[in-house]
């Protein structure tokens, strides 16, 4: 039989291409799974990374996201058809957020486009999608897809100190990539690719190299983030900073919609307040009837950000129409008090019909062993809990 001790199981998930470095950094040893790759859930404390990227810089390894490269004189009407927003109109060397969907309309995932060549792309996502891309490349004849997680170490680099580490880095010229923008620079004899992306809602990069060359770019960072408080951050502290952006996270704002078993347990873009990323305007696209329909006679939930009142998250919280309780509207799905915003605030599906009466949170919490429970107000927020000037100022600040 199995031996199934947490310790041992471990041992089976691969190792990024900087696990070297950061397990002599994570003096927690705390440590999770994402796609069969052991990557860490905090180093040392989930706050004091988040206040690494909020004041400094900080690396995040993106290395289990998944990656596939797209190419052929097809590829563009493939990924086209594929996601809801209109890829036609991607400028080379630039990035795009995008959604897919099933043919109800209900998001099967979201992830990036980076648009390498006029007929090379890169696909990058949180979960595995090659059996989607298989589907989606039927009846095209020039395209080729290839899965390239393992070949490409992906590092995220956040934080308003980050195009300063850069800099330092020697990577000139990076001051002026724009955000949603590609560069690339000579690396240790290979290329560097930077994209000025990021999970943060702050000022940050994404760089991607080739697996051979993690360690050495690791290194080359850190001497040069030396004196600009350069700290890894996991995905505790990444959680964090999302939710003061506004961004979506899988499992918690959305399920995938090829995972779920009861019926509308999955989401669409517009309840995800995504319609943004739907082009009507374009070719076919997958779901393209459903969502049109949703269009017409809008979403059932509204994904809503909230500032509610305290100090006491409303994690897991139901959200109420009064505040008697009596008149269930929606649920809380991530929810934090926010050291940056110093509010109480928290992301809910609500039921679109009642976004503009009152809206209250039943709140639940511990302290010292013993059970509270109480009612709070919710104001609707339209803009991110976190936008400072600096995520989009090119060139941005140094620090």
């Amino acid at each position: 039989m199995m031996n199934e001790n947490p310790a041992f199981a471990g041992e089976r998930l691969k190792r990024t291409h900087f696990h070297v470095r950061e397990a002599a950094l994570n003096v927690r040893e705390a440590w999770a799974a994402w796609n069969g790759y052991k990557f860490a859930e905090c180093y040392y404390d989930a706050e004091y990374e988040y206040f690494c990227v909020r004041n400094s810089c900080g690396t995040y390894d993106i290395c289990p996201m998944q990656k596939y490269r797209v190419t052929g004189s097809d590829a563009e009407a493939v990924l086209n058809r594929m996601v809801t927003r209109d890829i036609g109109k991607l400028q080379l060397n630039r990035v795009a957020y995008v959604v897919w969907c099933n043919d109800e309309g209900r998001m099967v995932d979201d992830g990036t486009i980076f648009k390498l060549a006029h007929d090379e792309f890169m696909l990058t996502c949180g979960s595995p999608c090659i059996a989607w891309l298989k589907m989606a490349v039927f009846g095209f004849a020039d395209v080729t897809f290839k899965d390239v997680t393992d070949e490409i170490a992906g590092l995220s680099f956040q934080g308003p100190t980050s195009c300063a580490v850069l800099k330092k880095m020697g990577l000139t010229g990076i001051e002026e990539v724009k955000p949603f923008g590609i560069s690339r620079f000579p690396f240790a004899g290979g290329t560097l690719m930077v994209s000025r992306t990021g999970f943060t809602g702050d000022l940050g990069y994404e760089l991607w190299i080739e697996a051979a060359l993690a360690l050495d770019l690791w290194d080359a960072l850190y001497a040069a983030g030396e004196d600009y408080g350069i700290q890894p951050f996991g995905e505790a502290a990444t959680n964090m900073a999302r939710l003061e952006a506004g961004f979506i996270m899988p499992a918690m704002e959305f399920n995938e919609a090829l995972k779920t078993v009861n019926f509308e347990h999955d989401q669409t873009p517009f309840e995800l307040n995504l319609g943004w990323l739907v082009d009507f305007k374009k070719p076919h696209f997958n779901g393209r009837r459903a969502l049109l329909e949703e269009h017409a006679r809008g979403p059932k939930f509204t994904l809503t950000k909230l500032d509610i009142e305290g100090n006491k998250p409303a994690i897991e919280s139901y959200i109420y129409g009064n505040r008697r309780c009596t008149r269930e509207v929606g649920y809380v799905t991530s929810a934090m008090w926010s050291p940056a915003v110093k509010a109480n605030i928290a992301l809910a599906m609500i039921k679109t019909e009642h976004l503009q009466g009152d809206l209250w949170a039943e709140i639940y919490y511990e302290k010292e062993l013993r059970q509270y429970h109480k009612i709070a107000r919710c104001k609707v927020m339209k803009k991110p809990f976190w936008k400072p000037p600096r995520a989009r100022a090119t060139p941005p600040p140094d620090y």
